[in-house]
């Protein structure tokens, strides 16, 4: 006699990511990581490919847009006062950055925040415009639930954008087994759930339905200016003397190593980002 089987639901792996867990983070935690989005927000580099990638999407007028995981909303900023976007809403699970958010974006009538995970949005079906992940899929343990719920909120024809690190390439080792360059792994053991997932994203957008992927390559050099992958640096040697895989003293030689290349002007720091713009299917067209 025949018999059927239930498909049973994917396993997500547990994730060391903070950003996986990040309701589950105490505030002084969170007050850190929202000190490194600001800073990584304003950088020019920064700045400059996220205008790259947004303004190769063409907004209706008046835009509905959605950025799922908006974390202190910097994007959603600069959303707001984009041509052609009428209304902003950031959806983040933390509770914590909604209201820091909220704060940042005193004034701003066109944009509000929402407590909301990404694979389960609070949005009805073809409400938006657009949908942005920016530096978020990275984070979400199953990428594929986030991608079938934006294609949900999405209009027909409505645009997907995504932007995110290939974090595998993250480096800041000027030689062979440079020092610097473990405490850059530790901290994207910490902070990042796949740091692969970048290579697989167009077939991801695919499989959720999307069309008319255009995937770019965008670089993120530092050298003048490296706030940021200081900041990177010192969580990976926070985790590292945490988990008493090197000493105290050695933390601090490390930091004082990074300190000196700043100072003699060697300092070098690189990841390489990807942006992938896609689409829902348009509406079909009436028989006439």
């Amino acid at each position: 006699m025949a018999t059927t089987t239930q498909a049973q639901p994917r396993r997500v792996p547990a994730s060391a990511d903070l950003w996986a867990r990040v309701t589950e983070l105490d505030d002084a935690t969170l007050q850190r990581q929202v000190q490194r989005l600001e800073i990584r927000a304003a950088e020019p580099a920064q700045q400059a490919m996220r205008r790259d990638y947004l303004s190769r999407i063409i907004f209706p007028r008046d835009a509905r847009v959605l950025e799922v995981g908006s974390g202190t909303g910097a994007v959603c900023r600069e959303l707001a006062g984009w041509p052609g976007v009428g209304r902003v809403v950031g959806a983040d699970p933390s509770p914590f950055l909604v209201e820091r958010a909220r704060e940042l974006a005193a004034g701003l009538s066109n944009l509000r925040f929402e407590q909301a995970d990404g694979r389960d949005l609070p949005f009805d079906a073809s409400s938006f415009d657009l949908v942005v992940f920016h530096t978020t899929l990275c984070h979400i343990p199953g990428p594929e639930a986030a991608l079938a719920e934006a294609h949900r909120v999405l209009r027909p024809g409505g645009k997907l954008a995504i932007f995110d690190g290939d974090y595998a390439t993250a480096t800041v080792a000027l030689a062979d087994n440079d020092p610097l360059q473990a405490c850059v792994q530790a901290t994207l053991a910490n902070l990042v759930h796949d740091r692969w997932l970048v290579r697989r994203i167009r077939s991801l957008v695919a499989a959720a339905g999307f069309i008319d992927a255009d995937m770019r390559s965008h670089g993120y050099v530092v050298t003048d200016d490296p706030r940021y992958f200081l900041a990177t640096i010192q969580l990976g040697t926070d985790a590292l003397t945490t988990a008493g895989t090197i000493t105290a003293a050695t933390a601090q030689a490390l930091a004082l190593e990074a300190d000196a290349r700043v100072r003699a002007g060697t300092f070098f720091g690189h990841i390489a980002y990807a942006s992938v713009l896609a689409r829902t299917r348009p509406p079909t067209a009436e028989p006439t």
